[in-house]
């Protein structure tokens, strides 16, 4: 008994070494991949910006409080892709609500600009979160940010998910978006909780890529 207690131990501690160098690696790769991108895709920071704001008025990249690791607030940043006042009007848009659980998504969300659709469309709304992933808030992967008033709404078993960053991409964003209810897209989050390691991690950036080009899903 005394020597299968030994053992275990023995284990317990290779993984934790190995999640600590799991950890450092990731974020290092996130530093200097959101370094590089915010570098290489600047032309194109530059081009949505003056689209967006030559269509409607409004702040051109606007922040929003949400939920990261362990439960701390952090401010996420995206493009606008909304009218000025998209949260005055979402409250009379509330019954046209075509997600499951806490989360609000409409397929033709009127408050969504000209420019905002295709920006959806293309995940280039998403591009500011760089700069969450240098500053540590977020990773290139992980599930994505929720809400304050999303996350009180979770059941117990759901806040697994605050167990590790959230990130741009994860499980949801490459395998049917806003196609899959909102208890299966907890379950996939989970998911990748437990099955986090490095080459995943490559996967799903890797599969993130063809997201860029237009993905059906993304509204």
């Amino acid at each position: 008994m005394e020597r299968l207690h030994i053992e275990e131990q023995e284990i317990i501690q290779v993984r934790k070494r190995q999640n600590i160098f799991y950890e450092v690696f990731k974020r290092a790769l996130d530093f200097l991949a959101a370094l590089l991108g915010l570098i290489l895709l600047s032309p194109i920071f530059l081009i949505v910006s003056i689209l967006i704001k030559l269509e409607s008025e409004g702040e051109v990249i606007f922040s929003q409080t949400r939920i990261g690791l362990n439960g701390k607030e952090f401010k996420m940043y995206k493009f606008r892709s909304m009218v000025k006042n998209a949260e005055e009007l979402k409250v009379k848009l509330a019954a046209q609500n075509e997600m499951s659980g806490p989360m609000f998504k409409m397929k033709d969300d009127p408050r969504v600009t000209k420019v905002g659709k295709f920006i959806r469309k293309t995940s280039i709304d998403e591009l500011p979160q760089l700069i969450n992933v240098l500053k540590g808030d977020m990773s290139l992967v992980g599930p994505r940010p929720s809400l304050p008033k999303e996350v009180e709404k979770f059941e117990p078993w759901m806040l697994q998910r605050l167990e590790v960053k959230p990130g741009l991409t994860c499980y949801w964003q490459v395998s049917g978006r806003n196609n899959i209810d909102f208890e299966d897209w907890m379950k996939l989050d989970l998911q990748y909780v437990e099955d986090r390691k490095f080459l995943l991690d490559l996967k799903l950036i890797f599969k993130t890529f063809f997201v860029l080009f237009g993905d059906k899903n993304a509204y």
